[in-house]
């Protein structure tokens, strides 16, 4: 069995948990590339997708999870540090932090890998808010073997914590990619790949649309919906019909809806 390339920190104050702390802020994750994904599921996540992982920093007392001990004698390039309680916690944001998280690199994704995969169904994401919905909606995306996720300017950061836990890994599965949506979506046009979203005023449900063709589906903001300069260039508008009371439903809910039923289609029909 190989040795584990362990270290141990004890300091708060020592230079490299500063960093880590750093990495609670957007403004530093962006400067550093890296990000911290919290708790066993999401280490175990990255290190079978082989995600850049930097270091993996886990509670001295606990000692290494037994879900990840055969990953700490075989991932030789990882550096794995323990360290107390109290630098976990002022590293993390839960309330009762999991005794173990990862510092990654945000991984680079080119939006032309969305555009030559063959007949591409993509979610596009714009302006929505709430790190808890954009978790779910890649979650989703990844569940229906989507090609992957494009985000616009003004969606909450991908890299939040809040966002990380809540994809359940499945940011490490699929391309997610960051993108200017009113320069990106022109090209995606010219290449002859439908731009759709939902609207009231639509002239398909999503049963009677097709999404077996290229299709980059957007989606918009929680209170708002899509804005209007993207909403300008979508070309297919599709409403979900409903039975009930409910006056609508939650963007990550209706995403899910929209790509079952689009897997359905593809997988299914």
């Amino acid at each position: 069995m190989s040795t584990i390339r362990k270290q141990q920190i004890t300091s708060l104050t020592n230079a490299r948990v500063k960093q880590w702390v750093q990495l609670k802020e957007r403004k530093y994750r962006n400067r550093e590339g890296l990000f911290i994904a919290e708790g066993i599921h999401l280490v175990q996540e990255a290190l079978r997708s082989k995600a850049s992982v930097h270091c993996i920093v886990y509670d001295m007392e606990a000692g290494i999870p037994s879900e990840l001990r055969e990953w700490a004698s075989s991932s030789l390039d990882t550096e794995w540090i323990e360290v107390p309680e109290a630098i976990i916690k002022k590293c993390t944001d839960t309330e009762t932090p999991q005794p173990i998280f990862a510092v990654i690199g945000k991984p680079r994704y080119d939006y032309r890998l969305l555009l030559e995969a063959v007949k591409p169904l993509v979610i596009v994401v714009d302006g929505v808010q709430d790190p808890g919905n954009l978790g779910t909606i890649i979650r989703s995306a990844d569940a229906v073997g989507a090609t992957g996720v494009v985000i616009g300017k003004g969606t909450v950061d991908l890299y939040n914590s809040k966002t990380v836990r809540s994809t359940m890994g499945s940011l490490f599965h699929l391309p997610v990619v960051e993108a200017d949506l009113s320069q990106l979506l022109p090209v995606v046009k010219k290449q002859g790949i439908r731009v759709a979203s939902t609207s009231l005023q639509a002239t398909h449900t999503c049963y009677s649309y097709d999404f077996t063709e290229p299709t980059w589906f957007v989606v918009g903001n929680e209170g708002k919906g899509v804005s209007p300069e993207v909403n300008a260039l979508v070309e297919d508008h599709i409403i979900i019909p409903m039975k009930g009371q409910a006056e609508s439903l939650n963007v990550a809910m209706a995403t899910t809806v929209m790509l079952y039923e689009a897997m359905r289609q593809r997988e299914f029909s």
